[in-house]
């Protein structure tokens, strides 16, 4: 694998991502931002953030996919939510645990939550985008 995650001492633990990740392979990948669109480009889980966060982590697990890689090679994740309020956190926990487990991994690279006010389309809740590092 060509990303370590770390959680130094000094810095909390965080059980949803880890502080920090070292790269050590040949090719960076940057996953252009997923939605919750389906293959179709139709929008999965209308007004449900954990069905869309579910959809996003689906999304982006199938562009790594493309290029040869998987979660295991992310180095960092960036969550944009619309409207974000503390409160979403607990939905925005339930989309990752689904897709984990469909997936059948433990996505917790570094990561980034950023409160947005809109996305592209008027019922996107979320995108989240990823950068990796392969062999």
């Amino acid at each position: 694998m060509a990303v370590t995650l770390v959680n130094p001492g000094g810095l909390p633990e965080v059980g949803a991502y880890r502080q920090v990740s070292v790269a050590t392979g040949s090719k960076l990948v940057f996953v252009a931002g997923q939605v919750a669109w389906d293959a179709d480009g139709v929008t999965v889980g209308e007004g449900d953030l954990a069905a869309q966060v579910e959809q996003c982590y689906l999304n982006v697990a199938t562009a790594l996919a493309g290029v040869g890689a998987s979660f295991g090679d992310v180095a960092k994740l960036t969550v944009h939510v619309v409207d974000w309020t503390p409160g979403k956190m607990p939905l925005l926990l339930d989309g990752i645990a689904r897709a984990a487990a469909r997936l059948g991994v433990t996505p917790v690279p570094p990561a980034t939550l950023l409160g947005v006010a809109a996305l592209d389309v008027p019922e996107h809740l979320v995108e989240i985008e990823a950068t990796a590092m392969i062999d």
